[in-house]
């Protein structure tokens, strides 16, 4: 049977006779129910093929989402994630209502009606298609659900049938609330970001409570296209995305007029990276490290959640301090010359990608941007980052690199179009011409009573180089080292008031070489008391006295401080710190003068938790003083850290009690020779810290740096944070120790018992007087 002519024939019905209505009609019935049984044998053997082969049910019923590893502080700031997706899973009632609507307002407006498939919504979208109204999906929340977790994106009949089918089943099996959770969770928002918690976190550094209508519109409007309506890359095009969502919502009755008013005109502030609460890039890595050993193959998918011992307050001061301290070294320094150069294109859109192309090789470091200049003189240059708007820097933005934009300026220092060049941006939003930093530092502070980490900062910018200098890197350690020597003389019955003889010193060369002749940096004294002789870092009182007490018991004495012996010479050098330590190791031994004797064992990881919120693992509880053995006499303790206070109180470190206005601080400055290294080891309280400068492949910092210039500053620069609302710190004397003719002394070497003084009978008696004087003047 034709169908054609059989439709002519109806169409005729009006003229035919009634018998040959009749016939017409019972053959387009028997047409009809063909063309139907057709439909259903092939529906039915669809599903034969599809019912068979559904994938396994318990993926949604028993939800366990990509979840990756997550590192926070102890009071809970995120300072690191690892693993291919982003994801914060956030249970339904945690989902704010705002955000429902705005989704289900332009994805599903009927989910909460129909049974999976939206029979009205496939009818609507086509009548919208066919007349130019507004686009409007077929696809219900449930059918995305059924995508997004059992099939891939092809478009074919059957798995559009096998959509359909599980769409049934998920609807069958859960709750609306469970199925809306399982999506809200699920689904992909670009920059990595999965689910709509992990989204809010990338795009407007907020929980999900926390946002806006207008911010929960322009995510809602993410799913259809999260690389065409990313509000980080295409900000028109997600704006235009935000709007149509709260116009749904306003047609819908989900908002007033009032409201859609107020969210299209917010202005949104978008991130275009995860930005983490606390910068910790060095810290994120040493826990990666040790999860990635412990729970190899599943470390970056099952949500575990570490928390370490660190203080978010104390970690970003010690960050924004390491970062603004290298900073003024490098701008005290002058400026080296752009970062590179690429020709422009004279034709605007191939500019445009040449710029691209280029910045992409110079990332961003926190707020030293990359831009190519694309004008340039001397009173002006505008240039363009890779993000935003041309930049324009003029008046004292261009003071640094001033002499760059004179005419006669030297090629590889000359900032001409076409240069690379870092900029940054004030608090009022001016920008000015800076540099990437070649020098490096590094930071590490510790509680000294039990050893957990309170700040680590391992470098400038981890991104640039990874290498932690506070754990890894072996440098020399100068003047810092010389308290150690001062505890070893302690027990060979020396004291704070011995007198030494500050004057040039000459000594037999190695092998018949060359004299050395260790030099102090502000003149000699003549005689002079070992306290103020460490407050002043007097080198060669320092050579003298380890040559008294003998560099084999020194070397010895430095491993009750956890020193490695064998990477400190066994000569006079190596109380001028001619040895090799690392921050990290510094930090522990200055401990043990800040807690009265004790060794510690810095531990960073304080518990590990499953997605769920379950313990894993939990950091046992520090081992109190009375189960530990002390290190050293706590009356050696006590006497070196007040002479260390004197080092900041009236010594190389006092620019550190002034700026503080704190008598409780006690520590050291170090520069090595050639002022390769600077450094600053101290403490006050329960916290010790450690700060460092230099370059990693070694040389001079420059002859007018000293560690209190250096790295000092870094250390002053956290501790007011880390000491912020803290009463000063008091010490009581130990047992065994007596106050005699105005400093602290063993009792068992009172009288003759003691060492007095060493090789100030061979100075002139003039020398000798000026010392007393000094003496007791000071």
């Amino acid at each position: 049977m034709s169908f054609f002519p059989t439709v002519a024939r109806f169409l005729a019905l009006p003229f035919a006779t009634a018998s040959y209505r009749n016939e017409l009609r019972r053959t387009l019935l028997a047409l009809v129910a063909h063309a139907c049984l057709v439909a259903t044998v092939l529906v039915g053997i669809m599903l034969a093929t599809v019912l068979p082969n559904l994938p396994a049910f318990d993926v949604v019923t028993d939800y366990r989402p990509k979840i990756p590893l997550r590192i926070y502080t102890a009071d809970g700031a995120l300072l690191g994630e690892f693993g291919e997706e982003r994801r914060d899973f956030t249970p339904i009632a945690e989902i704010p209502p705002v955000l429902q609507e705005a989704l289900l307002a332009i994805e599903d407006s009927r989910f909460r009606e129909h049974s999976g498939v939206d029979f009205r919504g496939v009818l609507r979208a086509v009548a919208a298609g066919l007349t130019g109204g507004m686009r409007q999906g077929a696809s219900t929340i449930t059918m995305q659900v059924a995508r997004t977790f059992f099939l891939s994106q092809e478009r074919t009949l059957k798995r559009k049938l096998t959509e359909v089918v599980l769409a049934y089943r998920i609807e069958s099996a859960l709750s609306k609330d469970q199925i809306l959770e399982l999506y809200m969770n699920q689904i992909y928002l670009g920059q990595r970001s999965y689910g709509f918690a992990s989204a809010a976190r990338t795009y407007f550094r907020k929980r999900l409570p926390e946002l806006t209508l207008a911010e929960a519109a322009m995510l809602a409007g993410l799913p259809q296209n999260p690389a065409k309506h990313n509000p980080a890359v295409n900000p028109v095009r997600a704006k235009a995305r935000q709007e149509l969502v709260l116009k749904r919502m306003l047609h819908l009755g989900k908002i007033s007029q009032e409201e859609f008013d107020e969210a299209v005109a917010q202005p949104l502030k978008v991130s275009r990276s995860l930005q983490f609460e606390a910068r910790a890039d060095h810290v994120a890595e040493l826990v990666r490290q040790q999860l990635q050993a412990q729970y190899p193959g599943e470390v970056y998918t099952q949500g575990f959640n570490v928390y370490t011992t660190l203080d978010k307050a104390e970690q970003n001061a010690a960050y924004e301090s390491l970062r603004r301290q290298v900073l003024a070294y490098d701008q005290r320094h002058g400026y080296r010359g752009p970062e590179g150069f690429v020709a422009l294109p004279a034709d605007a859109d191939e500019r445009e990608d040449v710029i691209d192309q280029t910045l992409a090789r110079h990332p961003g470091s926190d707020n030293l941007i990359a831009a190519v200049v694309t004008e340039v003189s001397a009173q002006r240059v505008r240039a363009e980052p890779a993000f935003g708007d041309t930049l324009e820097i003029k008046g004292d933005g261009l003071r640094f690199a001033a002499p760059a934009l004179q005419q006669n300026a030297k090629a590889n220092l000359k900032i001409k179009v076409g240069s690379v060049i870092r900029v940054s941006q004030d608090s009022k939003g001016r920008w000015s011409i800076a540099q990437m930093p070649e020098v490096d530092a590094a930071f590490v502070a510790l509680n000294a009573e039990d050893g957990s980490y309170r700040a680590l900062v391992g470098g400038f910018d981890f991104y640039r180089k990874q290498f932690n200098h506070v754990t890894s890197a072996w440098r020399q350690p100068g003047s810092i080292i010389k308290p150690f020597v001062y505890s070893a003389a302690l027990e060979k019955g020396f004291s704070p008031a011995t007198l030494m003889n500050d004057e040039p010193l000459s000594l037999p060369g190695s092998e018949g070489g060359q004299p050395w002749e260790p030099r102090n940096d502000d003149g000699y004294d003549g005689p002079i008391t070992l306290r103020r002789a460490l407050a002043r870092s007097k080198n060669v009182v320092s050579v003298r006295l380890l040559q008294t007490i003998t560099p084999a018991y020194a070397r010895d004495y430095l491993q009750r401080f956890g020193f490695d012996a064998a990477k400190h010479p066994d000569n006079l050098t190596m109380v001028l710190g001619s040895g090799s330590v690392t921050p990290l190791q510094m930090a522990g031994a200055y401990a043990v003068f800040a807690n009265g004797g004790f060794r510690i064992t810095p531990w960073l990881i304080e518990k590990i938790t499953d997605a769920r919120g379950n313990v894993l693992w939990q950091a046992p509880p520090p081992p109190g003083r009375q189960e530990r053995q002390a290190a050293i006499d706590p009356r050696n303790a006590f006497v070196i850290d007040s002479m260390l206070r004197e080092v900041v109180s009236s010594g190389t470190g006092a620019s550190a009690s002034q700026r503080l206005g704190r008598h409780d601080l006690a520590g050291k400055t170090g520069t090595t020779s050639d002022a390769i290294d600077g450094w600053f080891a101290g403490y006050a309280g329960n916290v010790v810290a450690v700060a460092w400068m230099g370059y990693d492949q070694p040389r001079s910092l420059g002859s007018r740096e000293f560690g209190a210039t250096l790295a000092l500053p870094i250390w002053t620069d956290y501790m007011r944070q880390a000491l912020a609302g803290k009463p000063p710190s008091e010490r009581t004397p130990p047992p065994g120790l007596s106050y005699v003719d105005g400093d602290w002394l063993y009792d068992e070497f009172q009288g003759d018992a003691g060492v007095k003084a060493v090789d100030v009978e061979t100075s002139p008696l003039k020398s000798i007087l000026d010392g007393i004087r000094k003496l007791f003047g000071g």
